[in-house]
């Protein structure tokens, strides 16, 4: 009998997040929501699998992403150079395999990196029962630190949301707003308290619209692979955890509800 299918529910936040798709020497952009490549990437950091380990079972997962704040642009201006005084490599090399030195010398790089900020993701990872139920646990144990896309971003908790027997729509669906408070008190001023919020979501599958070039074919810094895969892009209705104002309560007066206690 057939392993059934589970997903493991994520909140994926940050006061830094990147999802590089690729890196071209001095540039390294940002995605606007998480690669599967970087999730991926976390849950076999959790799970303490090295970087020359091929990604094996966990290609097998679905991913489902969810945008419950999609934070803003940062770009981090950096300046390389040797504290020695040496002209910088180029990225070309020699015959031996060592890079070649800068013709005329050149003594400082200028790099870009960009980064997502206050940025927050749901996000859904389906599977067999068993590898999700073992992620899950990795997670709340992790044998390495994780990062949000880069080693300089960590996350912040909770990070593991639940496990959701159903589809990845509809754990995506189900899992209320995870906005931080200034977005929920924007929210609240523009449109009182609506009982659900529609969020976007991108979701795999084969007969998606969209194509992403982000599924890992080795970790390895020396022999980084990469193909391609099918998403759909569409949203749902999520639970933004306000009470519903037209369902009735019994609450009756609160004397100190005034002062927010």
């Amino acid at each position: 009998m057939a392993d059934p299918q589970k997903v493991l529910v994520l909140r994926l936040a940050g006061p830094l997040q990147s999802w590089g798709e690729q890196s071209r020497f001095n540039r390294r952009e940002t995605r606007p929501e998480p690669t599967k490549s970087g999730v991926l990437g976390l849950l076999a950091a959790a799970q303490g699998r090295r970087r020359e380990q091929p990604p094996g079972d966990l290609l097998d997962l679905s991913l489902g992403v969810r945008t419950d704040q999609a934070g803003t642009l940062l770009r981090d201006y950096h300046t390389v150079s040797d504290y020695r005084g040496r002209p910088l490599p180029q990225a070309a090399v020699n015959a031996k395999g060592t890079q070649k030195p800068t013709s005329p010398a050149k003594y400082t790089h200028v790099t870009q990196r960009y980064y997502l900020q206050d940025a927050v993701f749901v996000v859904a990872v389906a599977g067999p029962a068993g590898l999700v139920d073992s992620l899950a646990a990795a997670v709340r144990r992790p044998a390495f630190p994780l990062a949000l896309g880069r080693r300089s971003c960590p996350p912040t908790q909770p990070i593991i949301l639940g496990l959701h027997p159903g589809s990845l729509n509809d754990a995506l669906q189900d899992q209320p707003w995870q906005a931080g408070p200034a977005a929920r008190r924007e929210l609240r001023r523009r449109h009182g308290r609506p009982p659900r919020i529609d969020l976007p979501v991108t979701i795999e599958t084969p007969d998606g619209d969209d194509v992403v070039h982000d599924v890992p074919l080795s970790f390895s810094l020396r022999d980084r692979r990469f193909t391609s895969r099918r998403v759909a892009h569409s949203w749902v209705a999520a639970p933004t955890g306000f009470p519903d104002p037209d369902e009735p309560t019994d609450a009756g007066h609160d004397p100190f509800a005034l002062l927010g206690w």
